[in-house]
């Protein structure tokens, strides 16, 4: 199967288990790994022929910035179910990367990935 990546969308969200996580936003960065057949597109050279990366990713942002989940799990989550919502794509991997997490150590992201 071809795939359409989308990799380093950084989107600020309210997501998060701690009060202070909950009320302000902070980064997130999302890479997205879509499996999708590319035969159509590869031979037509026809945006309708596959999927629109920007749209998607424009689907994926709204997620980060419009809803608010606790755990990173549920938030990656409804990204894939947004990715899925085209019928075109197969599959999805999806990372999510917290840049700035509440943890007293120094440690450059924590993060999810999952496939659906």
């Amino acid at each position: 199967m071809d795939r359409v990546l989308i990799s380093g969308l950084r989107v600020p969200g309210v997501h998060g288990v701690l009060p202070e996580e909950q009320t302000r936003a902070q980064p997130f960065e999302i890479d997205l790994e879509l499996s999708v057949d590319l035969s159509s597109a590869g031979a037509s050279d026809a945006l309708a022929d596959t999927v629109d990366y920007a749209a998607v990713a424009d689907a994926a942002a709204a997620v980060v910035r419009d809803e608010s989940y606790r755990l990173l799990e549920r938030l990656a989550t409804r990204i894939a179910e947004v990715c899925r919502a085209d019928d075109r794509v197969a599959a999805v991997v999806v990372t999510v990367r917290k840049l700035h997490p509440p943890v007293p150590l120094e440690l450059d992201h924590v993060g999810v990935r999952i496939e659906r």
